[in-house]
């Protein structure tokens, strides 16, 4: 680890939920709604994923103590994905219990395109025996993206629509912004038809004012949907929409495994790098 987790700290909550829990209640006090993401990816053995099952089931209990505004987010490689994907999908099944038990909600997401298919498959099986609980996210720059929205929104699944943060090759995803942003329009359309209640995962001024537009013009009702942020981007934004009405929610990371996360946001945009060391430099 060459940085220290103060450059981090643009985009990550804390190294443990006692620091995020702060900024949790201060989103809370906003109006604005949560998803803890307890950071880390690609567990290889079973202990590790036993603790990160039993760090995830906490964190339910915690959320409930508190009485936050918030769900949560896990990644199938953080549950023993690598390791065996019947492993990995008990271990979501136990995790659904809990929430279930809880009337909690727990979001599966999307990794890296060799880990779609079996995501999708373990959502599947999940969002069959605990319905509203549990919900999936799909990448719009994915060529495959076309039929998964429209299996998913068939089933009437909870879809959070991104962009999709991973370096893929063409034959797998497209490489353009505004093929791009034509795909996360034209299947968030197919979403805000067809489910209940979609969730539109973006920073994109133009996705932004595009879903508004939309919305408007077909009639559907601020109540039916939800933009969702990333902690750290847009936060001005965030709080304009839910003065308007909208429902907002913001991700919040947090955990020790926060070095691919954060290198990831700072590959986005280069803004988001002068943005860290300008904050990094202010006394």
């Amino acid at each position: 680890m060459k940085l220290p987790f103060a450059f981090a700290r643009r985009f990550v909550a804390g190294e443990n939920f006692e620091e995020a829990a702060p900024k949790v209640e201060d989103l809370n006090n906003r109006k604005i709604k949560v998803t803890l993401d307890l950071l880390g990816e690609n567990v290889r053995d079973r202990g590790t994923a036993d603790q990160t099952l039993a760090n995830y089931i906490e964190l339910l209990n915690k959320i409930n103590a508190l009485e936050l505004d918030a769900s949560i987010s896990i990644k199938l490689t953080m549950m023993g994905l690598d390791i065996d994907p019947s492993y990995a999908r008990d271990n979501v099944f136990t995790l659904l219990e809990s929430a279930q038990k809880k009337n909690q909600f727990v979001r599966i997401d999307m990794e890296g395109s060799d880990y779609v298919a079996p995501t999708i498959d373990i959502f599947k099986e999940a969002f069959a025996e605990y319905g509203k609980h549990v919900g999936i996210v799909v990448q719009a720059y994915l060529h495959r993206t076309k039929e998964d929205v429209a299996e998913l929104a068939e089933m009437g699944a909870d879809v959070r629509m991104v962009k999709g943060a991973y370096k893929e090759p063409e034959r797998i995803a497209l490489q353009n912004m505004p093929a791009i942003r034509d795909a996360f329009k034209e299947y968030t359309s197919v979403l805000l038809q067809k489910t209940p209640y979609p969730r539109i995962a973006t920073h994109d001024y133009e996705l932004i004012q595009w879903t508004k537009e939309y919305t408007q013009q077909n009639h559907i009702g601020q109540a039916r949907y939800e933009f969702q942020m990333l902690f750290g981007l847009r936060q001005t934004t965030c709080e304009e929409l839910t003065d308007a009405g909208y429902n907002v929610r913001i991700y919040v990371p947090y955990g020790t495994m926060w070095f691919p996360y954060f290198s990831r946001r700072l590959k986005e945009r280069k803004e988001n790098i002068w943005f860290v060391l300008y904050n990094l430099l202010r006394k």
